[in-house]
Formats: C-alpha cells, structure tokens, sequence
C-alpha cells in the first residue's frame, strides 16, 4: 500500500522536481500540491493524506502554524519539515507544532526517502546535519525562544502580521480571515505593542527574520 504524501512549498520547480522522484519509488504517491500554508490545510481535509512534506516560509499562512493546524484537525497525518531554514527557533517550532520529522533543503534525496520511511513508521527522524541544533536547545537553553514570534504572538496575530508583511491591506486581510477591518486594526496595534515596533516596514523585517513570510525574490 503506497505513502499518501501531498507536497507544500511555494517553489513550483522544487514541487515538481520533488514529486517526480517520490513517484518514482513503488510505495510512494504523490496526491497533491500546495503552494501556500492556507490550501495545503484545505487539501489534507479534502484528500486525507497519510503525510506531508512541509515548507516553513509559504504565503498565507506559514508552514509552522499549518502543521499546527493540521495535527489539530486531522492529528494522524504525519508532516515532515524540509525547509532552508535550519536555525534551532525554526526547527523546534515545527516539532512543537507536531512535525515527526524535519530536514535542510539541500539534504540528499536518499535522506529524504529514509525520513518519510521512519516517519511513517511512527518514528522521530531530525537529519544529522542539523543535529547539533537540538541538541545545543537543551544543553544551552536561550532566552531566544521566550522572544520567539511563536511564544509572544497569538496565532490569530501571526496570522495577520503575515498577512501585512505580504503587503494585504486591512480590509483584504479581513476578507481573508472573515474578521472585520476594525479588528485587524485591533490585531495590528496589539502586535505593535507586544513587539515594541512602531511602523509595518520594520514589522515585514521581522516577520521575514521570524521565518514567518520570505523576502521577494
């Protein structure tokens, strides 16, 4: 019986790419792609995927707070983290939000095969080139997580502070979370105040820092 995998990244060429491989191995099905946090939570309602291979930094909705709420709604489909960002605040994030598994994007694909086999099989997998990561987490615990975007803001804020660093205006972003313009106004100044910063490009600079959004290509 084949993996169910659906990919979420926002690089089409690296979607492609990737899902041309996975196909190719005889227990590996390729059922979906998302290019944003938002739809890949649709589709894994709709498709029920046994695992996903998740990016962090997606339009939308970042990959963090998608596996977030994924293993809310749906807690059996497994997600495995293949991101660029390798710094230890993304990386436990992600095993936080529920991640089983998480890898650099420049790993080698036999690697990624091996993640997807020892996930599946209910096991943790953290890609050895990273390692030092997790473990420097708890043998020099920092004050970096308690600052951490994920430990100081909501996720309704984060949601709304993505959507202002991708450059929505307040009433697109109101229409996108179904909340009125008056409280994503009211999100906007409590985000401010909890994070000491006064106008929205050094917001954008943040979320951009926190792996919430990624810079324009």
């Amino acid at each position: 019986m084949s993996i169910r995998i659906i990919l979420a990244d926002d690089h089409a060429v690296i979607r492609e790419g990737l899902a041309g491989s996975l196909n190719q191995q005889k227990n590996i099905e390729v059922i979906g792609q998302a290019s944003d946090g938002l739809t890949t939570v649709e589709m894994v309602k709709e498709l029920s995927p046994d695992l996903i291979i998740m990016d962090i930094g997606m339009p939308d909705l970042n990959g963090i707070d998608a596996t977030r709420q994924i293993k809310r709604d749906c807690p059996n489909v497994k997600i495995i983290g293949l991101s660029m960002h390798s710094g230890k605040k993304f990386v436990t994030e992600m095993f936080k939000a529920g991640a089983k598994g998480y890898l650099p994007k420049d790993c080698e694909f036999d690697e990624l095969i091996d993640a997807i086999e020892a996930v599946t099989d209910d096991k943790m997998y953290l890609s050895p080139s990273i390692t030092g990561v997790m473990v420097d987490t708890y043998i020099r615990p920092s004050v970096e997580s308690k600052s951490s975007v994920f430990s100081v803001l909501t996720p309704r804020e984060r949601e709304v502070l993505q959507l202002m660093a991708e450059g929505n205006s307040t009433k697109k972003i109101g229409r996108r979370l179904f909340i009125s313009p008056k409280t994503v106004e009211a999100h906007r100044l409590r985000i401010m105040n909890k994070l000491e910063i006064d106008n929205v490009a050094q917001l954008t600079k943040f979320a951009i820092q926190e792996g919430l959004t990624s810079p324009e290509p």
